[in-house]
């Protein structure tokens, strides 16, 4: 079996440049990643400075904290789960890594949403399993649809289920994800929903996998809502039967998560108005930037109905979408992600715009990518 080859995640070469202009003096905006640009909450940071400056801590699981998230999945979403099935890691990443090992083989076949998150097409590959993937475009408002997954010949083994998505925003309806699940069940096929974005949504809230499939796996994480990317904790939720097998995988694999993320995060849950109050800043981001893609020329846009961002057809203006980010970057010093990671057989005419930052940052962004676009269309 020979080692498989993965493409570069662009996005993280074109941030690289971005600090490399940052280091000449150029003045950059940062809407390359979703990565919120507000730290941890106020009284989290306070908790890890107390916690940092008393215990020397160490390899270490916070029951409190298991304890805590499964009564999140009961007040939020009304399902029940054990603290026993929640495994704390090192962001979503890991888990995503634990959820595949824990329950799949290599050489199984998993479908997935095109676009979709680089790494899902690119963690399978390294793990020896075959992406499925599925195009979804403008008809199927970028998001999976029953009638897609009842149509692969033959079924594949599971299913990544993103709602809200990555690059898109897109929310799966209620109805929609319960035909989902429905065909799922039907053809044998393992839900894992990546459920990092939720708490960032603009209408009706995303639902879990697990109102619907008890057996789903769950990945999240604290980096989105709880805007705490740089702590690296998430968590994998394991279905009863597959938590020993999942926690002989992650203590051999990851050990565990940082002692003093894992303070921090407990306190984070408790952060509710510091949080929402970020939202309300996602918002408003939101509305001035489509309020002004159409200065820009872009008026096909996937529906932005939760986390932070935008994804938009540039197929008018390039058939490079690399090449494209690089020189709004090199022209304006604004960051965005080209489309090509996220979708490799049309990405090419689309991009990613992240707004996840300050809004005097969205105003500045715009102010400079308006006057930009309009030279590239009037070309």
């Amino acid at each position: 079996m020979s080692v498989p080859e993965i493409a570069p995640f662009h996005a993280i070469e074109l941030s690289a440049l971005a600090h490399r202009l940052a280091a000449e003096g150029q003045d950059i905006i940062h809407m390359e990643f979703g990565q919120p640009s507000t730290g941890a909450p106020t009284k989290a940071i306070e908790r890890a400075q107390h916690v940092l400056a008393t215990d020397p801590m160490g390899y270490w699981e916070s029951q409190a904290l298991r304890e805590r998230i499964a009564r999140h999945y009961h007040d939020t979403y009304g399902v029940s789960i054990r603290p026993q099935q929640v495994i704390l890691t090192c962001g979503a990443s890991p888990a995503l890594v634990l959820a595949l090992l824990s329950s799949l083989t290599p050489g199984m076949r998993v479908a997935l949403a095109r676009p979709g998150y680089v790494a899902y097409r690119n963690t399978l590959k390294s793990l020896h399993m075959v992406p499925v993937e599925i195009p979804c475009g403008e008809k199927e408002c970028f998001q999976l649809t029953a009638r897609a997954i009842e149509a692969l010949v033959p079924a594949p083994d599971a299913l990544i289920i993103a709602s809200p998505a990555n690059p898109t925003g897109t929310i799966l309806p209620e109805q929609e994800f319960r035909a989902i699940v429905r065909v799922c069940r039907e053809r044998n096929i393992r839900i894992i929903s990546d459920e990092i974005y939720h708490g960032l949504s603009y209408g009706e809230p995303a639902h879990s996998a697990l109102e619907y499939e008890p057996e789903a796996l769950i990945v999240n994480s604290f980096s989105k809502y709880f805007s705490m990317a740089p702590w690296r904790l998430g968590w994998l939720i394991i279905p009863e039967d597959m938590i020993d097998k999942a926690r002989a995988r992650m203590g051999n694999l990851f050990l565990t998560p940082s002692s003093l993320s894992q303070h921090a995060g407990l306190v984070a849950f408790d952060c509710s108005e510091e949080l929402e109050g970020h939202l309300v800043t996602y918002r408003k981001n939101r509305d001035l930037l489509l309020q002004a893609l159409p200065q820009m020329g872009l008026n096909n846009i996937a529906p932005p109905d939760g986390a932070f961002y935008v994804y938009a057809d540039i197929g008018h203006l390039t058939d490079n979408s690399l090449i494209f980010c690089e020189e709004l970057l090199r022209d304006t010093g604004v960051a965005t992600a080209p489309g090509i990671d996220f979708d490799p057989v049309n990405g090419h005419k689309f991009m990613r715009f992240s707004f996840a930052v300050s809004t005097d940052r969205i105003e500045e962004a715009i102010a400079r990518m308006i006057p930009w676009f309009s030279a590239k269309t009037d070309k």
